[in-house]
């Protein structure tokens, strides 16, 4: 069995390691420990030029615990990436997964109102009371559309209204404690969730990027990855026409691959109905 690439952020192509501060921030952030992370900080900007000198220098700081490795490895690389050019302000909004969660994260509200959805409610009365709650949150939901429309003076005058929404709904108690379970773990939550109050221009869910990767996620959970980076190549470059094709649009149409510059309308179009 050939095996899959790890979706850590450690599979970024990069060839070098930066001890930036964006870097030592995330490391705290994700919990390396004080007596790891104090010694990396007192390096910082120090570059790394390949994986080797990093892990001896790791090694030196007597940092072996492969978890403290994965995590200063992986700050490291974040370094690095930003210095490549990497805003890190670059806004990402995902499934909440712990791998994306880095730079300025929200969290997706399709898929966070995916866990109440999955609720089972054993009485009537726990139905209806999932329905009231589910009816809530994407009321909650298009207001936060209507949101990122207003001007910002508009804005500054609804941001403390969506946050009290926010915080009458996610606060509630109802009689399925069930529910009630699932909606204090979305308030904790909050600040990503409502991430679209500080940053209007990023969306409110990932579905359309899920939407154009879903073809080669299952792809990939039935044969595996490929076998060499030239297989890899070959097969994110035709990713995009693929999906044309499928579609019924042109092979080329709206491509963002190597042998495609323009943009879908159909995917803007389909992002404006959303």
């Amino acid at each position: 069995m050939r095996d899959r690439p790890s979706e850590s952020p450690t599979t970024f192509d990069c060839t070098h390691y930066i001890l930036s501060r964006e870097a030592l921030t995330y490391m705290a952030e994700h919990k390396l420990p004080q007596s790891s992370w104090l010694p990396l900080s007192l390096s910082l900007d120090r570059v790394f030029k390949d994986k080797e000198e990093w892990l001896s220098y790791l090694k030196e700081l007597g940092i072996e615990k492969n978890s403290h490795v994965k995590t200063a490895t992986e700050g490291a690389l974040l370094g690095a990436v930003i210095a490549s050019g990497v805003s890190p302000d670059l806004g990402i909004i995902s499934d909440g997964a712990g791998q994306f969660r880095l730079l300025v994260h929200g969290l997706c509200w399709v898929h966070a109102e995916r866990l109440i959805n999955k609720l089972i409610p054993f009485t009537e009365s726990q139905r209806l009371v999932i329905e009231t709650v589910t009816d809530q949150i994407w009321s909650l939901y298009q207001d936060l559309k209507s949101y990122k429309n207003l001007t910002p003076d508009q804005q500054q005058q609804q941001k403390a209204l969506l946050e009290a929404s926010f915080d009458q709904i996610f606060t509630q108690n109802t009689s399925f404690e069930t529910l009630n379970q699932v909606l204090r773990r979305l308030l904790r939550r909050k600040a990503e969730l409502l991430k679209v109050l500080d940053r209007p221009e990023l969306p409110l869910h990932n579905n359309v990027s899920e939407q154009d990767i879903r073809e080669f996620v299952t792809k990939r959970k039935i044969s595996g990855s490929t076998r060499s980076d030239n297989g890899r190549r070959c097969r994110d470059t035709f990713a995009a026409p693929q999906k044309n094709l499928s579609q019924g649009t042109g092979f080329l149409s709206g491509s963002t691959s190597p042998i495609g510059e323009a943009t879908s309308r159909r995917e803007i179009e389909s992002e404006g109905k959303t």
